[in-house]
């Protein structure tokens, strides 16, 4: 084939330039034989599909959480309509398969998580006798997903590369922020339905995990019969996994798990070191071999857990979305971004994220109140914001973000605990590269800290284990010098404690929360029932009325305080406030006139309707 002669423009003749360096291209590829049909690779896994009419015959996996989140999720997506399956916490069998499928140079959490799922599909398609298209097709997996300066952007592609490595190419792995409508690309119903029925039932099922762990991890290291904790959580448990599959109350199974928790037996006298653990999330709230099963080990050395829970996790969220958009906000007309305000009303998403973390809170606290757990106070997102400002930019995310250095320093000022560790995983850039730095720090401005900060890698367990003893032991050291001071302080023997505790069980009750006044539980509860040992029944109630009209004449004292911050900020805020009301009101203006013009002229047209009284008298 010859080419065409290539021409000279005229002048004055226009001349598409780049239309004919194409043509001239395209002709001389053909005179060369260069021309060819090009069928690019398309990865089928990036987008998979779930439809509506699957749901019968799919089943959903999913894992992650703790253990009773894991098993409450399950029983919360079975209400509403799905088949599902949970995947054992990961083990150091998880880990080799993730090593064995997974890139090189991953962190710790992409390994386990990863190879978790690989060995669930292998073992159960050996057990079962099934081929790797059949379990493509019978399975799915449900895991949340993220974009960030860590690798947890990057499990979606470590989980495709894994399972197309391992002999699954092909199968479904559902992020929850994929599916945002009721249609996908082929035009079929979702078969995840991301609506508010299925947000809402993933909640109640997290933050009822939340509130039986608090309760474990509050009682475990005082009750007296080893294994009577963990016997009324596993009934507990049941009764919730039951409500959320019946879609019946889950306020009314908490309530039967308060019940049997009452009955556990607690020696309240046992000053254990309060351990708050902080650090990467998944990290932290693993229960497996991913952090070296660190909450039982905690505990067999005679300590207490603080743990954060996931309600936290969510509560930081929406701080974020409050504080990007609070910054975004005057970017509005030449920000293109994802996650830009073009055409968003700023004071409408603020108040839906307000609104969502009332929400948040009063249900935590409400189910918190059914089981028992009271006395727990939710994380101030501004205070750990604020007080981490001046070590760590609260603009850095990846992580926990700037929670980690907050939370280690509102633990000191505050007395929350002995001891603070932090665990992070092997390979985890934020929290390892950043936060230790800032930590190391922190821990100079506060010589009385004790602070242990831990990588887990799945092959240190011992090494990581020896460490964390160390400092257990300056924490334990400080427990029992607390608890011994305040004997002394009060003039008060161990065995006199024990005795009220025993002849008293509204002070003794495992669902009793002393108020905040030392680092330990056990210093708490000495320090609240002191008044009392060695008094009458009447001489209680006075020194009990005296308590009561102290903290009363304390909040009222307090309450200037409160209005005079809570003034300032709305003084700070108000130029922001006032501006995003006006626009509101802008919006919102034609809108209201319209409807109270319409209402107007339909009861102008009623009355019209009605007849005169005179002629109603005459009739």
């Amino acid at each position: 084939m010859e080419s065409e002669t290539f021409r000279l423009p005229v002048l004055g003749e226009e001349l598409d330039v780049d239309a004919e360096l194409l043509r001239f291209e395209e002709a001389e590829r053909a005179k060369l034989g260069l021309s060819l049909d090009t069928d690019h690779w398309y990865d089928k896994m990036v987008d998979p599909q779930f439809t509506a009419r699957e749901r019968a015959t799919v089943t959903l996996l999913v894992s992650g959480l703790t253990a009773a989140q894991d098993y409450l999720v399950k029983a919360a997506l079975t209400g509403i309509g799905y088949k599902v399956e949970v995947i054992d916490v990961p083990d150091q069998e998880a880990l080799r398969y993730g090593k064995e499928f997974g890139n090189r140079g991953q962190c710790n959490p992409t390994y386990f998580t990863v190879g978790n799922l690989v060995k669930f599909l292998v073992e159960r398609s050996q057990a079962e006798g099934l081929s790797a298209p059949q379990m493509v097709d019978r399975y799915v997996f449900l895991t949340a997903g993220a974009c960030g300066p860590c690798r947890f952007g990057m499990y979606a592609t470590e989980y495709r590369k894994a399972l197309r490595d391992a002999g699954f190419d092909g199968f479904r792995v559902m992020l929850f922020q994929q599916k945002g409508g009721l249609k996908q690309a082929t035009g079929e119903e979702a078969g995840l339905a991301m609506n508010p029925k299925f947000f809402l039932a993933l909640l109640k099922a997290i933050i009822a995990g939340d509130v039986i762990n608090g309760m474990g991890y509050r009682m475990r290291p005082y009750e007296v019969e080893v294994g009577a904790t963990d016997r009324a959580l596993e009934q507990t448990k049941t009764w919730v996994h039951d409500a959320l599959v019946g879609g019946q109350s889950v306020l009314r199974a908490l309530l039967r798990g308060r019940r049997e928790l009452a009955k556990v037996a607690c020696d309240w006298t046992r000053p254990a070191p309060r351990v708050s653990i902080i650090g990467e999330f998944w990290a932290m709230t693993t229960e497996g071999d991913g952090n070296y099963r660190l909450q039982r080990f905690l505990e067999q050395e005679g300590a207490e857990c603080d743990i954060q829970f996931v309600t936290n996790w969510l509560l930081f969220m929406l701080w974020e979305g409050r504080y990007d958009t609070n910054l975004r906000a005057e970017l509005r007309g030449v920000d293109e971004a994802r996650k830009s305000l073009k055409n968003v009303s700023v004071g409408k998403k603020l108040a839906g994220l307000f609104v969502a973390d009332l929400g948040i809170r009063a249900a935590f606290h409400l189910f918190g109140a059914c089981i028992g757990y009271n006395g727990y106070k939710l994380p101030d997102m501004d205070e750990i914001a604020e007080t981490a400002h001046k070590f760590y930019n609260n603009e850095v995310r990846g992580g926990e973000g700037h929670m980690e250095v907050g939370k280690f320093i509102l633990n000191v000022l505050h007395k929350k605990a002995h001891m603070t560790l932090s665990v992070k995983p092997f390979g985890c850039m934020p929290s390892s590269g950043v936060s230790d730095g800032v930590q190391s720090m922190i821990t100079g401005l506060y010589p009385q800290s004790i602070f242990c900060a831990i990588e887990t890698s799945g092959d240190g367990k011992v090494n990581v284990q020896s460490r964390v003893q160390m400092f257990l032991f300056k924490a334990r050291l400080a427990a029992q010098k607390e608890y011994t001071e305040l004997l002394e302080k009060h003039g008060l023997t161990a065995e006199q404690v024990s005795e009220f505790f025993a002849r008293n069980r509204r002070w003794g009750s495992p669902l009793h929360r002393a108020p905040h006044a030392a680092q330990g539980t056990a210093a708490d509860r000495l320090e609240e029932v002191a008044a009392y040992i060695g008094k009458s029944p009447l001489q209680a109630r006075l020194v009990e009325a005296r308590v009561m009209a102290r903290r009363t004449i304390e909040a009222a004292r307090a309450l200037p305080g409160w209005l005079a911050r809570t003034r300032k900020k709305l003084v700070e805020k108000s130029p922001v406030l006032f501006a995003q009301a006006r626009e509101e009101w802008v919006e919102a203006r034609p809108i209201i006139v319209e409807k109270m013009k319409s209402r107007a002229e339909k009861t102008v047209a009623r009355l019209r309707r009605r007849e005169p009284p005179q002629a109603q008298a005459s009739v």
